[in-house]
Order: structure tokens, then sequence, then C-alpha cells
């Protein structure tokens, strides 16, 4: 952790979400991640003379869906603009953007006890791809990425902490992903953060120069990229420097972040109102359809399972890290009744299984009436604990019936006592010594005992059944 002292960091973001719609913003290309280059692109998204876009609704119903999960106010007239400049990776040498009529403004997200305000959420076009030649021979260039649909999500300068910014986007992620809008893999740059950064002395409230280091996709990196970026502008302070406003790269191989060029302001991109796209109107009856076809929110999803099915804060925190967790233990639970397996099951078994072959949630594939199935066979005593994590497995593995493959494999448990009592006897037969130490006190003979029961059984026995004929035999 930086030792701050006698400063105090301050930093607000602006987080960039690639929505989840089938189609760009403003024509009909392919909103699709990892196409060969230069394949999902038109006339209208690499700028060609004289086309004219066309806004695709559900980028506005997505936005003002988050807007509504984030407590923002709707604009109910808003306006596009264009955001003039030239890159490679933006053949128009404008972004279509808002910056004088927004879609939503205000809200807020709390985090640890404290309240991130929002000042804005509007919605843009994204630029291309530059990608470099690690020879350093050329640039290339893949324009798939233009016109994908963007929420900006603009926070007021309230952070104090690298810890404070990496919650908020944890949080802030957790809330796009129950909504459906993105899918928020950093990886792929669906969500970056831009770190707006300064410092200030402890008690004042006059912002220092800040510097920004922009598309941050990495939760761990961003936070060493405060922590860094931070304790820098301390050092130029303290050395008799001055902080520059300017735009820096950070390197997370290196650890460090370096400056690329001085900061904008807004008014060195020549805003202007966007010609080709007519105003939003955004009425009341759409605001209410948004609001009655909103999804539970993780909190109060947690709230929730604490109160309805006794759960902890923390396997309640656990099945709902990920909206598709939440949907298959409550489908599960309600084809089974039995809510407790069911979280063991998925919390335990499941998310094992799902880490050991790297398995996303959004990507596992499971039915959860065979979960249903599998739990009913386990509560009903047809088969064993350890026999139920086999059968999980194929579930996993092969989209398994659970009853079929019991019946087929032998699986369901032992049920004949005349055969139990004939095992037993052998086993306590064959290991005098292990009777002995049980009869001298020592507890864990028992559990061996237990073991060779259970492999000569195959594992289909009960095992409080099998204790419970050991003990009875034992202390005669």
């Amino acid at each position: 952790m930086v030792m701050l002292m006698k400063w105090e960091m301050v930093a607000g973001l602006e987080v960039h979400v690639e929505l989840s719609t089938s189609s760009k913003i403003f024509c009909g290309c392919k909103n699709d991640f990892g196409g060969e280059p230069n394949t999902y692109v038109c006339p209208i998204c690499t700028g060609m003379p004289g086309v004219l876009p066309v806004l695709n609704r559900k980028v506005v119903e997505f936005a003002v869906r988050t807007g509504l999960a984030l407590g923002c106010d709707i604009t109910r007239l808003n306006k596009f603009d264009r955001k003039n400049y030239f890159y490679p990776d933006l053949p128009k040498a404008y972004q279509t953007s808002q910056l004088y009529m927004p879609i939503c403004r205000n809200g807020g997200l709390d985090i640890s006890g404290k309240r991130i305000r929002l000042h804005e959420i509007h919605m843009e076009e994204d630029a291309g791809k530059l990608l470099h030649d690690p020879r350093g021979d050329c640039t290339l260039v893949d324009y798939n990425r233009c016109g994908i649909p963007l929420l900006e999500i603009v926070s007021e300068p309230d952070f104090r902490s690298a810890d404070e910014v990496v919650e908020y986007l944890e949080k802030l992620r957790e809330i796009l992903l129950y909504l459906g809008v993105s899918d928020c893999k950093m990886q792929e740059g669906s969500m970056r953060a831009d770190i707006n950064l300064s410092i200030m002395p402890k008690g004042s409230n006059e912002l220092g120069t800040r510097t920004e280091m922009k598309n941050m996709n990495s939760f761990k990196a961003i936070y060493r990229a405060v922590e860094f970026e931070t304790q820098r502008q301390i050092d130029v302070i303290e050395s008799g420097g001055k902080v520059l406003q300017e735009t820096r790269r950070w390197d997370d191989n290196k650890g460090e972040s370096f400056a690329m060029r001085s900061k904008e302001n807004a008014q060195d991109y020549r805003y202007f109102p966007e010609p080709d796209l007519l105003p939003i109107q955004i009425d009341d009856e759409w605001i209410s359809r948004t609001e009655e076809s909103m999804p539970e929110m993780p909190e109060k999803k947690r709230a929730r399972y604490m109160q309805d099915y006794a759960m902890s804060e923390y396997d309640a925190k656990i099945l709902t890290s990920a909206r598709e967790w939440a949907a298959l233990f409550e489908k599960t639970t309600e084809l089974s009744g039995e809510p407790r397996e069911a979280a063991n099951l998925i919390m335990v078994e499941l998310m094992r299984l799902c880490s050991d072959n790297s398995v996303l949630p959004e990507d596992l594939k499971i039915d959860p009436q065979k979960l249903a199935a599998l739990i009913k066979l386990i509560v009903g005593g047809k088969i064993n604990r350890n026999v139920g994590k086999k059968v999980l497995e194929e579930i996993f593995a092969n989209d398994t019936e659970p009853e079929a493959y019991v019946k087929e494999q032998g699986l369901l448990i032992v049920e004949d006592m005349g055969l139990l009592e004939k095992t037993v006897d052998e086993v306590l037969g064959k290991n005098p010594k292990s009777v002995e130490d049980y009869k001298n006190g020592k507890g864990k003979a028992i559990g061996f005992l237990m073991g060779q029961v259970m492999q000569a059984l195959g594992g289909k026995a009960d095992p409080k059944l099998v204790n419970g004929l050991l003990r009875e035999k034992l202390d005669k």
C-alpha cells in the first residue's frame, strides 16, 4: 500500500462497456468478437461519403436499463454529437457520442458504506483496433470494432484509494452482467476503464492536476496503476516538479506508467450536434416498461436467499456471484424442493468441476432437471454422496441422465442386510489389529474399517448404515 502521509489521492473513472447487441449501433454489421480482421464492416461504420446512420433501438433500451439500475435520471430528450479527432483506428475522423445531452445523469453506486456518485452515462460508438507487429515493422488496423455500441459510465472524482476503485468496478461489472447488457469480458475489451487521477494535500478541497491512464482492462493492473501513479505524482511534487496534464500508458510488465501525449480537453474535440441523427425522445411509458422488466439485482437476491433459505451471507454471495449460478440454483431448488442440497451441490462440486475444466459460468451447459433428479437420488437414499459426485461428473461431461446411469452402472445403494452383515464380518475377521485398536480407544480404527467395507461393496453402501453395523459388532 502507498503511504500517503500528507497527500490524498483523488480519482474519477470513465468506464467503457461494449453492449451485447446482435448488431452495431448505427448499421447492421455483426457485433461479435474474434472475427477475421475487417470482415464485420460496411460503408456506414467505416464512414464512407454519403452514408446515413440508423440508431439501433436496443442500444437505447440497454442504456435506460443501466441508468435505472444505477439510480440515474433518464434524460427524456437526448441527442448525439460529433467528437472530432484523427487517429488511424477511426476512419470517419470523428466519433459519434453524447456531450451536451447524455441519456443518463446523476445516480451512484454504494461501496463499503460510501457512495460513488455518477456524473453521467452516455451512448457512443467504439473505434477500431491497432495491431502492432511484434517485430516493430508495421502497425495494422482492424475496423471490426468500429461502430460497436458503447456505454461510457462517468463517475465523479470520489475515489480515495485503489481498493475503492477495484471494489466499485467489481460491483459495477456484477450489475451489468445481471442486467444482461454486456458480457463484461475484460480480456476482450468489453469492459475497460480510463483512470483520471490527481493528488492534493490532505484536508484540501482544491484538486490537483490530473493524468489519465486509458483502456485499463484488468482489476489487478488497475490496482497497481493507481498505486504507482499516486506515488509518482507525490514524488514529482515533493521533488519540486509539476504534474503535467497528460495521457499516460500503463505497462503492466514493467509496473510503470509512461507519458503518451498531452491531455485533451472537451474544446479540443470541436464537438457539434450530429446532423445525421434525430434526437431521441423517451416517454414515461418506456421508462415504466423498462422498470417492470428489470431483473432482481444481486444485493436484493442475496438478502432474499438469506431470509427464504436461512442461508449464510457467505453462501449467498457465492451463489449470486454470477447470474448463471443464481438461475441454476433457483431452478434446481424449484424442481427438487431441496435448497440446501442444491446450494451444496453447486457451490462445492459443480464449481470445482468448472474450475478444473476452465469453464466460465456463462458457458456452462447443464440441465437443472438432471441436477434435481440427482439430488432426489441422494436425499432418497438411493445412492450415497460419493457416488453422487461421480454421477455429477458424468452429467457435467456427457449430459447423462442420472437415474439411467445409476441403474446401468449398478450404483444403487446395497440394501441387502444379509450381504452387509456378511461383508462387515469378513472385514472384521481380516483386520484383528484394527479391531483391537478400536477396543483400546483408538477411534480412528473405525474409519479404516469403514473404508474396507465400502471398498468391498464397491462404494455402494450407506455409510451411516455401515458405521452403525460396525459399532454394533465392535461394542459387543
